[in-house]
């Protein structure tokens, strides 16, 4: 079999498609199995052993060569005999039917049935509305659909020797002990600023996590969030709080150091899912969007939550404007809950319950 894999758009999407991934290849070890990545997403994958070949696309890149018409021209000289359509757009099944592609698998969602040769059913109530069903399990169905038997529901990822090595540089530059107690934090997310916890809450955590747990910490960062980033560090005023802001960022950086760390405490981003796939405890801070959609399956996670009337809304800012979700989950309540995950560990005798809210 050849087959192309249309990836999700989003990396914590990517991350949560990886047992799909695995499934794949295990049901076709001699197959060719060819990624089709945003390139910006792409790095999540490396160092990962399911792709024989990756293709970067997106509709609007800056380079031609990763655009709409060079995706269908490839596919047309590769002549897959399947693709595997994770997104739910119009976009990926129109791509993959102009290209020829003989068989193709996804939900019939977004007007696109027609162009399906597998068309998957969503789960929905008798009304018609979408239920809550985790990615994990969402996407792995397309994987059964070409008569893959479950390779479990674990996610999976790996670093390379680069990242290794920029985790290292960044540590001497930050004085950061890389054998030592070190704790990740993470605020933000491509969603939007509903997903956000106050920066000033984040900088009063990171404080009490270095004085009362003799930890290092770091704030983690994409290029987007660099100043959040400076803000926790500074607000935190204590010599082992520091950020990635000033660092050459890079999502292999950040998967490195997530690897590295006895805890990551993060919103409801990448990250967190980079923490599940790769063993690290995670605690994360939920607020408006809900935790049913992207359950990991990973033994060590806490999600934590305030219960407001109108959680969750999902969306990307708060439409009544007071941001309660995330204002009214404190700081002393998630410093609480990491001292005890910390107890536990990674390799500790008493971890949490899958995934405890």
């Amino acid at each position: 079999m050849n087959i192309a894999v249309f990836c999700p758009s989003l990396i914590g999407d990517t991350v949560m498609a990886t047992p799909t991934f695995r499934a794949l290849r295990r049901e076709f070890p001699d197959g060719k199995l060819t990624a089709i990545l945003k390139p910006n997403v792409a790095p999540v994958l490396d160092g990962t052993p399911w792709f024989d070949e990756t293709i970067m696309f997106h509709p609007r890149a800056k380079h031609r060569d990763q655009r709409t018409p060079a995706l269908m021209k490839r596919l047309r000289a590769d002549r897959p005999d399947a693709a595997v359509l994770l997104p739910n757009s119009l976009r990926t099944a129109w791509i993959s039917w102009r290209a020829g592609v003989p068989r193709r698998v996804g939900y019939n969602r977004y007007g696109r049935g027609p162009l399906l040769t597998d068309r998957l059913r969503p789960p929905r109530d008798e009304a018609g509305k979408l239920l809550p069903f985790p990615a994990v399990e969402y996407y792995l169905a397309t994987a059964r659909a070409l008569g893959c038997r479950d390779a479990g529901l674990r996610l999976e990822l790996a670093t390379t020797p680069a990242d290794e090595a920029a985790a290292d540089a960044a540590c001497r530059a930050l004085g950061v002990d890389p054998g030592g107690k070190l704790i990740c934090l993470n605020n933000g997310g491509a969603f939007g600023p509903a997903k956000s916890w106050p920066n000033g809450y984040f900088a009063f955590l990171a404080r009490r996590l270095a004085k009362e747990l003799d930890a290092s910490v770091v704030m983690l960062c994409g290029p987007a969030e660099r100043e959040a980033a400076r803000t926790v560090a500074a607000l935190a005023a204590h010599p082992r709080v520091v950020s990635l802001a000033e660092q050459p960022l890079s999502i292999g950086l950040s998967k490195a150091f997530v690897r590295r760390a006895r805890l990551l405490i993060t919103t409801d981003s990448g990250p967190r899912h980079f923490a599940a796939a790769l063993g690290t405890p995670v605690v994360t801070l939920f607020g408006p969007t809900g935790i049913s959609w992207t359950r990991t399956n990973f033994p060590h996670a806490v999600h934590l939550l305030h219960p407001v009337p109108c959680q969750p809304c999902q969306r990307p800012v708060c439409p009544l404007g007071h941001h309660n979700c995330m204002r009214k989950l404190t700081p002393d309540d998630v410093f609480n809950v990491a001292r005890r995950m910390l107890v536990g560990g990674r390799d500790g005798t008493r971890p949490p319950s899958p995934e405890a809210s």
